[in-house]
């Protein structure tokens, strides 16, 4: 074999080894690349859901708020149709104020008094969150206390 044609045949190796070499590479790095593709794929797609979902919610609302608002307009036409069959049948005063409501649906206030604080005891006597409730008299203190061993 001639010199020239050894150098042929290794630059043809050469170049063959190149390309293989290039091929391997452009595979490796495109793997990431794909990968990245897909991921921003998927994030697209959660944006669109997300997008979805949030317009569900905004009409659910609305909804949500008109049929509020249609339950206001209805209890309102119910109290004002309760004072007006009272006052047709006779009663005296606004019947929805012995409920402690008035027609407008808020409660009324009692002569103009605060609401007391709850208790668990009836007026006049203690029960075991009334102030006096474990206290001895003084009568009980002044008694003999059993013997101590």
């Amino acid at each position: 074999m001639d010199l020239s044609k050894i150098s042929w045949i290794l630059a043809i190796a050469c170049l063959l080894a190149g390309i293989g070499l290039g091929a391997l590479g452009y595979h490796l790095l495109n793997t990431s690349a794909a990968s990245l593709q897909k991921l921003r794929q998927r994030l697209a797609e959660s944006d669109r859901e997300l997008t979805a979902l949030r317009n569900g919610m905004d009409d659910h609302l609305d909804e949500v708020s008109r049929l509020v608002a249609a339950l206001q307009r209805n209890g309102e036409a119910l109290a004002s149709r309760v004072a007006q069959d009272a006052r047709s049948l006779g009663g005296k005063g606004e019947p929805t104020s012995r409920l402690g409501v008035s027609a407008s649906g808020t409660p009324s206030e009692r002569d103009g008094e605060a609401p007391a604080m709850p208790r668990d005891y009836a007026n006049d006597s203690g029960g075991t969150l009334s102030e006096e409730f474990g206290l001895k008299d003084d009568d009980d203190a002044k008694a003999p206390q059993p013997p101590r061993y």
